[in-house]
């Protein structure tokens, strides 16, 4: 630790201490700059003509009318961009098929090509001098459709005689992973003395950021720039380069500015932007698209839709022996390689969870059909690995009649064993699992909930408890770091950073880092994101911004105080081991001899200090917690209320408590809304979005639930990274999730369904429950299961 760690702006400011978001001023005061808020002069606007149809050739399509609009700038077609040269996003690669040959894809055009896959789909754009004049040429398009038979549903998508979507994809099934030794799970599960199996539909999501995606894009001396909304501007600029002809990383820019929320909806690139960005290039205007929420909904990527049959043996002692898992994805029509790596890689990887799971089974399909693709979504692959073996542990303690928690407790990873390897070959570096569940039983008052039951049943009020305990894996397979420290002549230290803030708040985790080093009030410090000609990387997402870019404010702040003690020593006459640093100043040991920092940074070349630092972890991070919920159900009307919500979280040392808890707690109120509220659907002989606004698909709301407990303990640093840290900006919204749906199925329990209240499906809706309570189901799994 520095010197500066022990001065009154470190410790008034540092790490560990909870300040307020330097974010938040200019937010909360409307100075925030989104891309819509920038128009350029010359600007022009770009409107999508969107397929209305799940599936169709296109015969033809005619522009002559929007081009004889008022204001109409240029009409581009998917034929259009073809003959330019515009080469389709990237697809899949590295997957395999059941038969072992390399998964194919579907071509995903910017506009449409020769066929429509799904309703949403963009078929042409229209470029004009206002927003309303290109709306209003949209509706002057006609496309002639040749309808083609279209599936929504896994069990559609692979019925006998289903219609193939796509000749590389026989059967509809794009690529199949399987693990495990089915032999050796056989036997276990022949030689077991407990065999419990629950159906599970993980059902699809729609991310519903604040803010909607935008983009600008304009041309200045043949270099396109790009801003637009994103949580991953290298990422963006790579794929435009890509798909458009003539674009080079040196004449490619993507600027990236405040991001009202991402939740991993906004970590790739899409086919608007390559056709804003080609628009751009195209007119020689700066060109604006402003995604309204319909083409969100239609349109962007959606989360989770994976449904499974899943089983647990267990010896008589309660001690698991095996796990046999059969999952199948419904992808969408049109996926990239994020779309089948999260149910087929990433979320296998956590579904042993904090269990020694001696022998895991898992077959994970990717089908295609006519939806718009997958993608990640707050959790990406963990949320859905981490429902199944959650749900299959109150399974088989309701089937062996055991507390949920003991059964947890005789299962669990032990401390000594780490680090551990689990049954998908991920080591896990730390955890002590149990005493985080302990401490998550006394908060949550575990013992006292027979009461709270018996005081609830006199009210008429089915009262059920529910509990996840569980880990997750973070880093997103990117686990190196780069940050520039400038120190200006001005008076502030920048740290430029490829990690990209889009409202969780690193910002000012950054601050409070390079507080503990440089000793100087966090006004004093900038954080530089969303420029690819200042840094690239990886970006935002797996929860990996603090515990890898974190790591490198460390790493390079250290260094700039090093570097700069060197720089100090010259310009005081005294070798840099008699070099102090306090506080902003640099003071020969034992006189009044000094320099301050900025003041030495007048002197440099450039009239600033520039050191570059690079942090790399080890491995990835396991964060881990334990979640008791309670709710109460009305029997005569089916509602739910989550009337008590417990958690205790490990995720390391904690930077910043004020926003750790934001991100866990904000976290968890979208895990219930999985639990209880939301659901993509689509109408299965059409393909038409159903739920297609706010009105159709409802979010949780602050009415659903009533306050958080919330704790941390920082007791088990994590020992892959410089801080310490583990990632956690999806934790909570993994845990919620099977924590609400266990507490919902022990209310139904309850009210005597016993195990037949596994049988419930998400969302957990007022008439889900109160058809259960009639004992009112069906099953979710496809016909060839």
């Amino acid at each position: 630790m520095s010197a500066a760690a022990t001065t009154s702006e470190a410790t008034r400011f540092g790490s560990g201490q909870a300040v307020r978001r330097v974010e938040d001023p200019a937010l909360v005061q409307g100075r925030g700059r989104f891309t819509d808020d920038v128009t350029l002069p010359g600007q022009a606007w770009l409107a999508f003509v969107r397929s209305d149809r799940a599936h169709a050739r296109l015969r033809s399509v005619d522009v002559s009318g929007a081009k004889a609009m008022p204001g109409v700038l240029a009409v581009f077609t998917g034929g259009d961009l073809v003959a330019a040269g515009v080469k389709p996003m990237a697809l899949p690669a590295g997957f395999k098929r059941p038969d072992g040959r390399d998964a194919s894809a579907p071509p995903k055009q910017p506009l449409a090509h020769d066929v429509v896959r799904f309703v949403g789909e963009p078929v042409v754009a229209v470029v004009a001098d206002s927003r309303e004049a290109a709306r209003a040429a949209v509706a002057a398009v006609w496309v002639d459709y040749d309808d083609l038979p279209a599936v929504t549903s896994l069990a559609d998508a692979l019925a006998p005689g289903a219609p193939q979507l796509w000749p590389g994809a026989p059967g509809n099934v794009l690529a199949e992973a399987s693990y495990g030794d089915v032999a050796k799970t056989e036997a276990a599960f022949a030689a077991a003395a407990v065999r419990v199996a629950v159906e599970i539909d993980n059902q699809r999501l729609a991310a519903s950021p604040m803010e909607p995606r935008s983009v600008l894009a304009y041309v200045e001396d043949g270099r396109l720039t790009m801003r637009l909304s994103s949580q991953m501007p290298t990422g963006v600029r790579t794929g435009l380069v890509a798909s458009i002809p003539g674009r080079t990383v040196e004449n490619t820019r993507v600027l990236v500015g405040d991001v009202g929320g991402g939740f991993g909806m906004k970590t790739g690139l899409y086919a608007e932007d390559v056709v804003v960005g080609w628009a751009a290039l195209a007119t020689g205007r700066p060109v604006k698209w402003q995604a309204d929420r319909l083409e969100e909904f239609t349109a962007a990527v959606h989360g989770r839709d994976t449904t499974s049959r899943a089983e647990m043996a267990l010896d008589a002692s309660g001690k698991v022996l095996a796990m046999r898992v059969r999952s199948w994805a419904n992808v969408g029509a049109c996926p990239g390689a994020v779309s089948v790596a999260i149910p087929l890689v990433i979320g296998p990887w956590v579904l042993p969870s904090i269990y020694h799971v001696p022998l895991l089974q898992l077959r994970a399909t990717a089908v295609l059909t006519n939806r718009v693709a997958t993608g990640a979504y707050r959790g990406a692959g963990r949320p859905e690995s981490i429902y199944i073996v959650e749900r299959l542990m109150d399974a088989a303690a309701r089937e062996m009649k055991l507390d949920p928690a003991e059964l947890r407790r005789r299962n669990m990873v032990r401390p000594e064993q780490m680090p551990y390897t689990n049954a998908m070959a991920q080591v896990y570096d730390s955890g002590e699992f149990e005493k985080i569940m302990d401490q998550a039983l006394a908060l949550a008052d575990w013992s006292g909930f027979a009461a709270r039951r018996a005081e609830a049943m006199a009210r008429g009020r089915l009262r059920g408890r529910g509990i996840a305990t569980f880990l997750e894996w973070t880093g997103g397979l990117a686990l190196e770091e780069d940050v520039r420290v400038d120190v200006t002549a001005e008076g502030f230290v920048e740290l430029t950073s490829a990690t990209m803030a889009m409202g969780q708040g690193i910002a000012t985790s950054y601050v409070q880092l390079a507080c503990d080093i440089f000793g100087v009030p966090p006004e004093r410090i900038r954080v530089l994101q969303g420029d690819t000609d200042r840094a690239n990387g990886f970006g935002s997402a797996g929860s990996r911004s603090l515990f890898t870019g974190g790591g490198a404010v460390h790493v390079a702040s250290v260094r700039c105080i090093d570097e700069s003690k060197k720089l100090a020593g010259e310009a005081l006459e005294a070798p840099p081991v008699d070099i102090e640093y306090r506080a902003g100043r640099f003071n020969v040991v034992g006189t009044d001899l000094g320099i301050g920092l900025f003041e030495l940074a007048a002197r440099q070349p450039g009239a600033r200090i520039v050191v570059s630092g690079t942090a790399k972890a080890s491995g990835p991070s396991w964060p881990n917690a334990c979640h008791v919920c309670e709710v109460e159900v009305d029997p005569a009307t089916g509602d739910v209320q989550v009337v008590a919500h417990a958690s205790v979280n490990d995720i390391g040392r904690i930077v910043s408590p004020v926003i750790v808890r934001g991100q866990v707690e904000g976290g968890a109120v979208q895990g219930i809304g999985q639990a209880l509220c939301e659901r993509v659907s689509y109408d299965a002989a059409t393909g038409q979005l159903l739920s297609a606004s706010f009105m159709d698909y409802a979010l949780p709301r602050v009415d659903g639930f009533r306050g958080f407990k919330t704790a941390f303990d920082e007791s088990v640093p994590c020992r892959t990274n410089v801080l310490g840290a583990k990632g956690v900006g999806e934790l909570g919204t993994i845990g919620a999730t099977p924590a609400v749906v266990n507490a919902v199925i022990d209310a139904l329990d309850s009210a005597g369904l016993g195990r037949e209240a596994e049988r419930v499906q998400m969302p957990l809706t007022a008439e889900v429950v109160w058809r259960a309570l009639r004992r009112d189901f069906a099953s979710v799994l496809p016909a060839t299961a």
